[in-house]
């Protein structure tokens, strides 16, 4: 085989359309674009959802194109079964939390919530309880108390 002989795929390459080159050639006149018109110009592109000026159905349905809030306080959340870890009558602080690898950092206020089961008396020391996380440790003969 030689380098003169290498040919690309059957159907592989096509010629390039060249419209605007005589009626003969099938994309003469209005070179496959139709008649007058936005489309029809050059750079006469519209951005995706564009509905010719009309107010844009996104733009009507304010729920599907999102709301941030920017008052929203972030929580780092510590389940009650996460806790039993510390040895009973332990005292539950944010610094204890991260030193046992339960929270990241304090850069986010923490968070108990009630998921699971507390077995031993706890004094936990946190920003926020959940209504339920506060009645299962004081059930337990604990204490909730809030910082911060």
């Amino acid at each position: 085989m030689r380098q003169n002989e290498l040919a690309p795929a059957p159907g592989s390459r096509r010629n390039r359309k060249r419209v605007g080159r005589g009626d003969g050639s099938g994309h003469g006149s209005y070179s496959g674009r139709g008649c007058k018109g936005q489309k029809s110009r050059s750079g006469g592109k519209m951005r995706p959802g564009f509905e010719g000026g009309q107010l844009p159905l996104i733009k009507k349905l304010p729920e599907k194109r999102g709301f941030t809030n920017i008052f929203r306080k972030e929580y780092a959340e510590v389940n009650l079964d996460r806790l039993s870890i510390f040895d009973a009558g332990a005292e539950v602080t944010p610094e204890k939390l991260v030193e046992a690898g339960l929270v990241k950092n304090l850069k986010h206020p923490i968070k108990i919530l009630a998921d699971g089961e507390l077995d031993r008396p706890l004094t936990v020391r946190a920003n926020k309880f959940s209504a339920s996380a506060r009645s299962k440790i004081e059930a337990a003969g604990g204490k909730a108390e809030e910082v911060g």
